[in-house]
């Protein structure tokens, strides 16, 4: 294998004042080794030779193309001594010395083992393939317009297979669980929930079989972090973030990733750096080196002043100044309020004792994990039937505790996904363990016995007492907005109203996302002109971060997106689109009984959601289509059409500014 690139070497000189001329360094072999020389002041004579062209020895070369590629050496020289002579056309010098140093970082051309020509690939088509002389080294392989592009295979969110994603016309590759996606030329992110960008090859085809260019370590990470470094302008306009959840995330990274250069402040109200929220309920995680996304360095090298444990109590938009509790008045030309939401109580007697817990950040976690200390038959009540909730006692119950869950609906979640998709979780709830008192109304908790300051019982309306060590509420959440102390500018669930680009009606150069956020959705079931909704998923507050930083970086309107929603109940959930203006209709296909199946959610003739479990990526596909305002009617699902033989072209919705 022939070395691709010049290896470059730098020279230092001993004598500042040295001059040298190396139009007479030649010798017999034809690969060229970057010669420059360096010193400091350099004279004239130095700078018109900064860059000529040493070979290598033809004993070094050979030596070079016997070493094995996953251990090529890596060519360092010796220092070069040089003495100037009189005569400006002569020099001498020490022969540098070269030797090997063992290293899977050098670029090298890698042969991709496929089992056909990649030529019969068609637009569209992609596989995974082993990279031959790299072990455990796989790429995917895809053909996009015309074009063959390699990739690391999986996706950075949570390692999801990207072979079976989806690809679209517009050249990315959407995850076939949760709905990050990537440009399939450059590995960039494009959507949430995924941060860090997927490792990209140039890609050469000889005789019908693909070769990449890259190296070992590179093959191997499949990943890449992005390059946000930073040294901020403080000239430029300067943007204030409040709150450091999933909102915050995305509005950072796509500031700095779309080339925003000025100062970016974050004042979060919690003592750590933004975290994976989803794994709360799904597993009650407290390690912070499992749960932060990134960490103090990463924000640092970004040039963002990221406050912790502190909160905006006021905002002045006139002056454009946020008063904290710690750090006194920050002032700003944008600001971002990216607060979330804030976990609803029950206004009960008992439910105020120090037993009932909420699940919002990890200080709650930690202390349902010490009141359930062992979790071995322990009694835990989990209020609410909620996706969070039956997460909770999902959890609760994997690890030794007993758990009833308690919920007002007949079914959980029934008014967002029906009875019969609610009644499977149920079954998978019970199949683990997992106790239900459903269509139930609470009347209170009474105190325990043997501590009056903790909850003993949850009391119902009937009668029924049922006896707990603890409480967790899950009865949802309202939007965190108590700072803004002009309500006015809120709605009557006190959220804020924004545009297409999240501004925030009635005011300048402020903008909101997440779930404090009721912004205009243009998907299926929202009509002609939309509608405004607001909706609690992790991934709305990601990608409505995204497309904000985007807007105010480059001045870009928002693009399109589709909500997705997932979930880890036994079994994964994974949902696309709205029924946030309701459905009257849902066709199942599939099994429901083998948890195997596509809900699709319909109001009158239009598929306004999707849900599937163990059907990937029909969700994807769904949600792809949704963009496009080509998901197939009512009419058409219940005739047969197969969603993922439908081709997902470039083009997508447009969002008016």
């Amino acid at each position: 294998m022939g070395i691709t690139s010049p290896l470059q070497v730098s020279i230092s000189l001993p004598n500042p004042a040295s001059t040298i001329h190396l139009s007479d360094l030649i010798c017999s072999l034809p690969h060229p080794l970057l010669f420059r020389c360096r010193s400091e002041p350099r004279t004239a004579s130095m700078q018109a030779h900064q860059s000529l062209f040493l070979r290598l020895s033809r004993r070094s070369y050979r030596s070079f193309l016997n070493t094995p590629p996953t251990s090529r050496p890596e060519y360092i020289p010796n220092q070069v001594t040089a003495a100037y002579y009189a005569q400006r056309h002569r020099f001498t010098t020490t022969t540098p010395r070269l030797y090997a140093k063992e290293t899977t970082n050098m670029s090298q051309e890698f042969k991709l083992k496929t089992e056909k020509p990649v030529t019969e690939l068609k637009n569209g088509d992609k596989i995974e393939v082993e990279v031959e002389g790299v072990e455990d080294g796989k790429i995917l392989l895809a053909k996009v317009n015309d074009e063959y592009r390699a990739l690391g295979p999986r996706c950075t969110h949570y390692g999801a297979p990207l072979v079976k994603g989806v690809i679209t016309g517009d050249g990315r590759i959407t995850c076939p669980w949760h709905g990050a996606c990537f440009n399939t030329k450059t590995g960039d992110i494009e959507n949430a929930p995924a941060l860090d960008p997927i490792t990209s090859f140039p890609v050469l085809i000889k005789n019908g079989q693909a070769y990449i260019s890259g190296t070992v370590d590179k093959i191997k990470a499949g990943s890449r972090t992005p390059d946000v470094r930073c040294k901020p302008n403080t000239a430029a306009p300067k943007i204030l973030i409040v709150g450091g959840g999933s909102g915050a995330v995305g509005a950072i990274e796509s500031l700095r990733g779309s080339g925003y250069k000025g100062e970016i402040t974050v004042v979060s109200k919690e003592p750590y750096y933004p975290i994976d929220r989803t794994k709360l309920s799904k597993a009650l995680l407290t390690d912070l080196n499992k749960l932060q996304w990134r960490d103090a360095d990463f924000y640092k090298e970004a040039g963002v002043n990221f406050i912790t444990d502190d909160e905006v109590t006021d905002v002045d938009f006139k002056s454009k100044k946020a008063k904290t509790k710690k750090h006194g008045d920050i002032s700003y030309d944008n600001i971002i309020l990216a607060t979330g939401g804030t976990p609803r109580r029950l206004p009960l007697p008992g439910f105020d004792l120090k037993n009932v817990f909420v699940l919002r950040d990890v200080n709650n976690a930690k202390e349902i994990n010490a009141a359930l200390d062992g979790y071995k038959g322990k009694k835990v009540g989990v209020v609410g039937s909620s996706f969070i909730g039956l997460e909770i006692a999902n959890c609760l119950q994997g690890k030794g505790a007993q758990v009833t869950v308690i919920g007002q609906e007949t079914m959980p979640f029934e008014k967002i996904m029906g009875p019969q998709v609610g009644g499977v979780f149920k079954r998978i709830a019970e199949k683990a363990g997992v106790k239900f008192y459903m269509d139930a109304q609470i009347e209170k908790a009474t105190p325990s016995a043997s501590d009056s300051s903790k909850a003993g019982a949850i009391v119902l309306k009937d009668g029924t007492s049922i006896p707990v060590d603890a409480i967790v509420l899950a009865v949802g959440v309202g939007p965190a907005t108590d700072y803004v102390k002009d309500d006015s500018l809120k709605r009557d669930d006190k959220s804020f109203e924004v545009d297409n680009n999240f501004a925030i009606k009635g005011l300048k150069n402020a903008y909101a996302i997440g779930d404090i956020a009721t912004y205009p959705y243009y998907g299926p079931g929202a009509g002609e002109k939309g509608s405004l909704v607001r909706i609690e998923h992790w991934n709305v507050a990601q990608n409505s971060g995204r497309q904000l930083g985007r807007y105010l970086a480059t001045g870009n309107a928002p693009t399109a997106f589709t909500p997705i929603f997932w979930s880890a109940l036994g079994v994964q959930l994974r949902y696309c689109g709205s029924t946030y203006n309701g459905f009257d209709d849902i066709i199942i296909q599939g099994n429901m009984d083998e948890n195997k199946f596509v809900a699709y959610y319909t109001k009158g003739d239009e598929v306004v959601a999707v849900a599937t479990m163990q059907k990937d990526p029909i969700m994807t596909q769904a949600a792809e289509l949704m963009r496009r305002d080509m998901i197939p009617t009512k009419t058409q699902i219940k005739e047969g059409i197969d969603l993922l033989q439908i081709p997902v072209p470039a083009h997508v919705r447009e969002v008016e500014a």
